[in-house]
């Protein structure tokens, strides 16, 4: 492996810039300030670093000499550094979540971090508005995936209910299931019948809550003995079955 590569002294102050995000940042945050004056402590303060782009090319090419790392009180944690040969911007990556077991990120896209300004209120406009709404997306599919791993293989010829959960482009999230109760469940979670897309649609309004409402939805399901696959893809699966509303469904055709 090549040494990494030293950056230039060009003045940037990141712990004032890290704790004026915090300051700017939705949620109440704490900062610690890292200095290492080696590669592989630089290594061991990102190990959680959840992001296969920009920000883990940074690390593993540059001796950056300092990091920080944003913890809010719910334990959402954001990894800052300052963004390598462009002095006016910075690098913000999430890091994943802690004491859940490796299988659950198999097949989860990483909420891969962004590019910063170095005004501090733009900054937290951009990670507001873009990182940490696709964080809440991949914790809320890890966290499904750690609460309802793989089952074992049914039986030739048997076919097992199970509700089909797609994010759509949009940020809502769309779920299809062949099971009345399975619909009914889902109403009371919050998804809404959409005519359009003959399927039940949750708001991606707050994206918390829908992860909340599809953790919740997975466990009630899963008490029914009714599985529940996550998707990241866009398009829906052809040959799932789709019930008529149950009653108390309330009918939306409105388009996001």
């Amino acid at each position: 492996m090549p040494a990494p590569r030293a950056l230039p002294v060009d003045g940037r102050d990141l712990e004032s810039f890290a704790t004026i995000l915090s300051e700017e940042l939705p949620g109440t945050w704490t900062v610690t300030h890292h200095s290492h004056q080696h590669h592989q402590a630089q290594l061991a303060h990102a190990k959680d670093v959840w992001d296969l782009n920009l920000v883990s090319e940074a690390i593993a090419e540059f001796a950056l000499g300092e990091d920080a790392h944003l913890t809010r009180d719910d334990g959402t944690r954001l990894y800052v550094i300052v963004r390598p040969l462009h002095d006016e911007e910075f690098l913000v990556a999430a890091m994943a979540p802690a004491g859940i077991a490796p299988e659950a990120f198999a097949g989860v896209r990483e909420p891969d971090g962004i590019v910063v300004p170095g005004a501090p209120e733009r900054a937290a406009r951009a990670v507001a508005a873009d990182l940490l709404p696709r964080y809440d997306i991949a914790l809320a599919q890890v966290r499904h995936n750690a609460m309802n791993p793989p089952q074992p293989v049914p039986a030739p010829g048997a076919k097992p209910e199970q509700v089909v959960m797609t994010w759509r482009d949009d940020g809502t999230l769309a779920a299809v299931t062949g099971a009345r109760p399975a619909a009914e469940i889902l109403v009371a979670e919050g998804f809404v019948w959409e005519t359009s897309s003959n399927a039940y649609v949750l708001s991606g309004d707050d994206t918390q809550t829908q992860a909340h409402a599809v953790q919740d939805a997975g466990a009630r399901l899963a008490r029914l003995g009714i599985g529940t696959v996550l998707r990241a893809a866009t398009r829906p699966t052809a040959d799932t079955t789709v019930p008529a509303p149950p009653p108390g469904a309330r009918s939306t055709a409105r388009a996001r």
